[in-house]
């Protein structure tokens, strides 16, 4: 018999295998465990390694490495894994995911290959999880008017994300244009029993909601800090590297701000990077990472009138953390292919 005669059979998941799996309202509570995870020190999680090519060799887009190891306590098993994921923004216009690539996922007690799975719709799902838990957090318990800003694929899993957080009762949708919004709200409204209005414009869509999600690619600001009213909450989510933001530097001022992880903010966010930049803000004011207010070391929000701001950014936990959840589901259903290899 050979020495790898045991080895086990690869599983792979492709992007509806995972949806079928893993609904976006079933990964708040994996996303939470793995906040929770986090604040514990029961994962360790380098920062995201960005290949950025240079414009002079012709390269589109960026290739983004993000590993993580969790242990057993974080995720049932110990697990080394990563996502090795492209961003191209273009894809948008081509009615592709902008996000593509591959999850793996491996054993953390013998080192072998357990899994590989369809990273855009992983990335879909876990980000769109993390900012319904921000959501159940942070957003006044009363708050039910939502403001989606952009109808990429992002949004589509944002809305149903939301739509499991918190009993809505309207969801504003903005866009580049008023078509697109339209588009997005007759798409979806057949899905839900509450109201979807395309708005005229990002300004239009947040000066009724008490919820904001602004899910862009946007490198300039698509929000403002005179359109938010008192006691809304706002998830930046678009924005992911230096180059990009969604919000203006009197809204990071303005806001208590709240983020998935200290450091990764102060190193990839252009949304924190450009208002420090201007002397607006500095590390003491990212009040929590969403893992301390799982865990309830800090109390997030205090009273009514607060604007509270989740800036997501996304880091390889989340990506390995719902892996794992997908492997053991898979494992269970025996949905998904086994190859060796």
């Amino acid at each position: 018999m050979s020495a790898t005669s045991s080895t086990p059979p690869v599983l792979l998941l492709d992007a509806a295998q995972i949806a079928a799996l893993m609904p976006v309202a079933d990964a708040i509570p994996v996303m939470s465990d793995m906040f929770g995870a986090l604040a514990r020190g029961q994962i360790h999680l380098p920062l995201r390694q960005i290949i950025r090519p240079p414009e002079t060799l012709g390269a589109k887009g960026m290739l983004g490495m993000m590993p993580a190891f969790l242990g057993s306590a974080a995720s049932g098993m110990p697990v080394y894994g990563a996502k090795v994921g492209t961003f191209f923004p273009g894809n948008s216009a081509l009615g592709k995911d902008p996000h593509q690539g591959c999850v793996l996922l491996m054993s953390g007690e013998t080192g072998e290959l357990l899994a590989v799975m369809n990273a855009a719709e992983i990335t879909g799902i876990r980000t769109a999880a993390v900012t319904g838990l921000a959501t159940r957090l942070l957003a006044r318990p009363d708050a039910s008017r939502l403001a989606l800003i952009g109808a990429g694929h992002q949004a589509h899993w944002h809305l149903a994300a939301l739509a499991a957080a918190r009993p809505l009762r309207h969801v504003y949708v903005a866009s580049r244009s008023l078509a697109t919004a339209q588009a997005f709200v007759d798409k979806e409204q057949p899905n839900y029993s509450f109201p979807l209005e395309a708005a005229e414009s990002a300004k239009a869509a947040v000066c009724d909601a008490d919820i904001v999600v602004t899910v862009t690619n946007a490198t300039d600001p698509v929000l403002q800090a005179g359109w938010i009213a008192p006691g809304t909450h706002v998830n930046l989510v678009g924005s992911s590297t230096p180059r990009h933001r969604e919000a203006d530097t009197m809204l990071m001022a303005r806001a208590r701000l709240f983020v998935d992880r200290r450091e990764s903010t102060i190193n990839e966010s252009g949304d924190y990077l450009a208002a420090a930049a201007e002397g607006r803000i500095g590390p003491e004011d990212l009040l929590a990472e969403l893992g301390e207010l799982v865990i309830h070391t800090h109390p997030g929000r205090t009273n009514a009138e607060t604007v509270t701001l989740f800036k997501s950014l996304g880091m390889g936990a989340q990506d390995v953390a719902l892996a794992a959840a997908l492997y053991q589901r898979a494992q269970t259903t025996g949905i998904g292919a086994r190859a060796a290899i």
